[in-house]
């Protein structure tokens, strides 16, 4: 694995863990794609840093299990945004 890609894989798990963001948040900070932010913190993290991946881990299970609801709200402002103008 490229130096470079290990620090990117740090940096991002480092930044979700500490700020609690989503993958797309991340993605966004790092100028990366979700799926370069995903495959880093999913599986090249597993590797260099066993302990920061569990804790991303934790943070992404959580992000995930809230993922409907914060659809949910975006829909809803939408459309409450359509129906005043």
């Amino acid at each position: 694995m490229n130096s470079y890609i290990k620090e990117r894989t740090l940096n991002e798990a480092r930044y979700l863990f500490a700020t609690k963001q989503t993958i797309r948040q991340t993605a966004k900070i790092f100028g990366v794609s979700k799926s370069t932010v995903h495959n880093d913190l999913s599986k090249r993290l597993k590797v260099l840093n066993k302990e920061l991946y569990e804790n991303v881990k934790d943070v992404l299970d959580v992000n995930f299990d809230e993922k409907h609801i914060r659809g949910g709200i975006s829909t809803k402002m939408k459309f409450e945004k359509l129906k005043n103008n």
